[in-house]
């Protein structure tokens, strides 16, 4: 029934007094003072998510390439092309997923996803601390001057620091690729740091203008590099397909 699949693509949630979680299946009976609350969007429910690819699955973290267009985690409206859903539906048997870290929905790249609560709080850390190594290739309007440089405009009155280079430039286009490496994580940060040095990426839709694109969004993560909470060493992730070229 559209019922049953609306639970189980997680658009129905349970509330217990302040305590609340998805209901995926219609075996549980509510006891007096819970409630339940379905949000139905039939074209919501009706979405099929992209392939996704696990990258590598070091048992207490996977790392994925999220696909344009997918959410990192769900909503009310569902979370079935969520890439937290999917990642607990690939694994045999089923592990546990935590989100340490988020990608914009238009953007695609490299996420890491936590299988224990110690592995996503160590992880986590690693990120608020900056000690995580982001690299990001896009695809912006005109072509920087100079070629190379650093971008510290505050956002929300917080520090933000994007570093760029430029990798290479059309003039028949006048577009260029830059490779971009961030060490702190504001929202929307390499998308609004590149506006205001008049340099929009290509495909956005909130930010700039004269740089629509039908290929959409031009940013992608393509390389995570940290040292591993989990044993001796440095690990590194690299995309071998950048799709903001």
């Amino acid at each position: 029934t559209q019922i049953k699949d609306a639970m189980n693509k997680g658009a129905v949630r349970l509330h217990s007094g302040k305590r609340q979680k998805l209901l995926r299946r219609a075996r549980y009976t509510p006891r007096a003072g819970e409630q339940l609350e379905l949000h139905y969007d039939p074209a919501i429910l009706a979405l099929v998510p992209p392939p996704v690819h696990c990258i590598a699955d070091e048992r207490r973290y996977s790392v994925w390439e999220k696909p344009v267009g997918m959410l990192s985690q769900g909503s009310l409206w569902g979370d079935h092309c969520a890439l937290t859903r999917i990642a607990e539906k690939h694994f045999q048997p089923p592990r546990e997923v935590f989100l340490v870290h988020r990608l914009d929905r238009e953007a695609t790249g490299l996420m890491l996803l936590a299988h224990d609560k110690r592995a996503a709080a160590a992880l986590s850390q690693l990120f608020q601390r900056n000690a995580v190594y982001k690299a990001y290739r896009t695809r912006v309007r005109g072509r920087p001057e100079p070629e190379q440089g650093r971008i510290d405009f505050p956002l929300e009155g917080k520090t933000a620091r994007s570093e760029y280079r430029l990798l290479d430039y059309s003039a028949d286009s006048d577009t260029a690729t830059l490779e971009v490496i961030i060490s702190t994580g504001r929202k929307h940060q390499i998308r609004r740091h590149l506006e205001m040095i008049g340099h929009p990426v290509l495909g956005d839709p909130l930010y700039g203008q004269g740089n629509k694109s039908k290929d959409g969004l031009r940013l992608a993560a393509v390389e995570l590099a940290f040292e591993n909470p989990f044993g001796a060493g440095r690990k590194t992730y690299r995309l071998d397909q950048l799709s903001a070229d």
